[in-house]
């Protein structure tokens, strides 16, 4: 396993909510991060079927377009009465021709679960594949999860993408409500970074 020595690495995404998520957990490591999209970076297209896939084409494209290490997140929400649609697709849900709308998105997984005849609750996880990659070709993954359910209507305004529908198993809350700090602590994208940091930042 390779660790990450660098001091500055980009993150191959345009997303700003996840920039400040990633940026706040690498914070205590001395790590500074650039987004693919301040350095004006196209979106490499995602043609794979697989979180693995998709991070794995995002986080090569950056390192060898930047010349550094760089960190991909590809995440989604899988809800079990879907067949844990939409899955990798879970951004394509929320596409529209002026941008993103994941309260779009979020109203078409309700109306497919009560199109589903499905009784609640309606169980879900949230997965996170990280991915870093080098310049030279290399790169090493960790995959996290956070299970939950699926609620309606959407709550809070914190978060973004589907975290206003999900509840976390264990909370009241949805990822929407609760503060982002806690979010941090529990996420998928947490679990994820977790395996990192043992496997590529710790001593």
């Amino acid at each position: 396993m390779r660790k990450l020595t660098e001091n500055k690495l980009v993150l191959a995404s345009h997303n700003k909510g996840k920039l400040v998520e990633i940026a706040k957990l690498l914070e205590p490591f001395g790590k500074s991060v650039i987004s693919a999209g301040e350095l004006e970076f196209d979106e490499p297209e995602e043609t794979e079927d697989t979180f693995e896939g998709n991070a794995r084409i995002k986080a090569h494209f950056a390192a060898r377009a930047s010349g550094l290490p760089a960190l991909s997140d590809d995440s989604g929400l899988q809800v079990q009465a879907l067949n844990n649609a939409p899955g990798v697709y879970s951004a394509d849900w929320a596409e529209t021709p002026s941008g993103r709308d994941f309260e779009m998105a979020m109203a078409k997984v309700w109306k497919a679960l009560k199109n589903s005849k499905k009784t609640a609750p309606y169980k879900a996880r949230f997965i996170c594949v990280l991915c870093v990659a080098w310049p030279d070709g290399h790169d090493e993954i960790f995959r996290g999860t956070v299970a939950g359910n699926i609620v309606w209507p959407m709550r809070g305004k914190h978060g973004f993408g589907y975290d206003p529908i999900f509840q976390p198993h264990g909370l009241t809350q949805t990822f929407g409500e609760i503060d982002p700090a806690q979010k941090h602590t529990i996420s998928h994208r947490a679990d994820a970074f977790e395996k990192l940091t043992l496997e590529c930042l710790s001593a």
